[in-house]
Parts: structure tokens; sequence; C-alpha cells
């Protein structure tokens, strides 16, 4: 389709003991000039995914010019032949996605989330519902009550697929929206909901230290509210934002802090912690213990301090 087509880049001619040809839907040929699906062909093309047969019969199909048996890849990439025999590179025809320099396959996301207990049908996308975050949203239409719940489905996907393939966030739809050809409308998904806080999974923030980090993350990650056990990555964080992030807080508590300890303390009130020196070591012992509450003092004193200057410093 025409809306499909992106920014033409030619990509050359085919190598040596190469075929590449331009097929419709249908799989068939077509003109010169006419946009298609690139797909390779030749001795060098496998016969298949192993262990995937579903897939295999999917990109693997027999070559409508070849002889008995021969074989061609899908590539899934569009593109066209010009006159002079180059080939242009038109965009993807699937829904493969670029997401924090991965690659995904929307299609293998929502095959895994399908098969989830409780799921019916589910649909995966990437939202930028913030400026510069760029997340997976999972759509989920249930077929039971009560629905699996977002923890429980991250939980679970958590085990069949690494980190980055993930959604981080979840929407139950009572059924998908369709296009006028029975396809599902992508652009009339809604954007999953904000935490609006007092719920059971919401923890306010406690101290000023909390709140302050609090602050920063609703700046950073667009969001209204955010609880001290929220965790970093399933609002939409990334390593990206981490770095906007480390940037906010070293300004804001005008202290040196090492990145690495946003990732490892990936919510509100671990982070806090860490910086008032809370957090669990491996060693403990009883002049640790007393020194605790001292140290926490200490890293609250400190931020009322640095505001202060802040207030009192010349324009």
């Amino acid at each position: 389709r025409p809306e499909e087509v992106g920014t033409p880049v030619s990509i050359g001619r085919p190598v040596g003991n190469t075929r590449v040809l331009v097929l419709d839907r249908e799989l068939r040929p077509v003109p010169i000039g006419v946009p298609g699906e690139l797909c390779a062909g030749g001795p060098g093309v496998a016969r298949g995914y192993v262990g995937r047969p579903d897939l295999t019969a999917e990109r693997f199909v027999p070559d409508p010019e070849g002889g008995f048996g021969e074989r061609l890849y899908r590539t899934g990439d569009l593109g066209r032949f010009r006159a002079n025999g180059l080939i242009e590179f038109l965009g993807r025809r699937d829904e493969q996605v670029k997401l924090r320099g991965f690659r995904i396959e929307l299609e293998e996301i929502e095959a895994v989330v399908a098969r989830q207990p409780g799921v019916r049908a589910a649909v995966v996308t990437v939202r930028e519902d913030a400026p510069g975050i760029r997340r997976l949203v999972g759509y989920v239409v249930p077929d039971r009550e009560p629905a699996p719940t977002p923890q429980e489905l991250r939980s679970s996907l958590q085990q069949s697929l690494p980190e980055y393939m993930v959604p981080s966030a979840f929407v139950a739809l009572q059924s998908l929206p369709l296009t006028g050809n029975g396809k599902v409308d992508r652009k009339a998904l809604p954007p999953p909901p904000l935490p609006e806080g007092g719920g059971s999974g919401y923890t306010a923030p406690r101290n000023e230290l909390e709140r302050t980090i609090a602050a920063i993350w609703r700046e950073v990650l667009g969001l209204q509210q955010v609880g001290v056990h929220d965790n970093l990555f399933e609002l939409g964080g990334n390593s990206l934002v981490v770095i906007k992030l480390h940037g906010r807080l070293e300004q804001e508590l005008e202290r040196k802090l090492p990145i690495m300890e946003l990732f490892r303390h990936t919510t509100i009130d671990a982070l806090a912690r860490a910086l008032a020196g809370d957090a669990p070591q491996r060693e403990g012992g009883a002049e640790q213990a007393r020194t605790r509450t001292q140290t926490r003092r200490e890293s609250l004193a400190q931020l009322n301090e640095a505001r202060a200057r802040r207030r009192t410093r010349p324009e």
C-alpha cells in the first residue's frame, strides 16, 4: 500500500548466485517501478528455521520462477526495481520495529502474549505518549474474569522473552478496534492509563528525599503520579531515560551520584534508601545499624541546604 512506503534508498544489485524478486501480496512478480516485498532466492537461501515450522512456512515459500523444490525467503522488506536494475529499499512490510537498539518483531511478541492464560487476543505496539519515551504496550482481550493483571502478564512473559521484548504496560479491552477491512486499527488503540494514586498498589512518597526523586521521575517520564514502589523500567524507563534522570538528580541534590545506582535501585523507595545509606549491605553489623539514621538525616539536611542556596542565589 502507498502509505506503507518510506523514503527510497538504493541498495544496489543482487550479489552473485543470488536472485531477488519483488512480489505482491499474492506472491506474484510486479513490474519495474512497482513496490512489493523483496524476496531472495538462490543457493545461499536456507531451507527454513530450526525448530520453527510455523515461521518456516510463512517466510520460506516456493520460488515461482525457480525449479522444482527451490524456495524464496520473504525478507519482510518493501522495495522495487529501478529501470537501471538497481533495487530501492522502501521500508518494512511487517510489524518490525527498532527500540532501544534492538530490532523487534511485534507479531512474535503478540503470539506469546496471546498464549498466556486468560488472554483471548492480543496486540502489541510501540507508543510515545511522553516526548522521547518510547515503550512497548500490550493490548489484551481477556477471556475470563478477573482478567490477568499487568504484573502477572509481565512475570509470565519474562520466562520466555528477553526483557527488551516484554511490554512495560498492558491495557485490557473488551475487543480490539478494527479497520473497514477487518485488520486491527492500531491508530485507534487507547493510551495506557497513567498511575492515578490511592490504589492498592500505590504508595505515596513519605519524606522529602522520596518526594524530590518522585518529582524528577514524573517530569522525565511524563507521568502524573509515581509510587515509591513502582519500577522505573515498567513505567517506560530505558537507558536514555536513566541518563536524563541521573543528570536531574545530580543537579537537584547537588552531589555526585554513580549512574549504576539507578540501574541497581529501580524504585524510588530503594533509590532513596541507597542515597540515605539505608540500602541492604552484604555484610551488616551493629555499627552500620547505629549510623543509618544519622546518615539519613544528613542526606535530607544536604537536600534542604541545597534548596535554600538556590532560593537565595542571585539571578
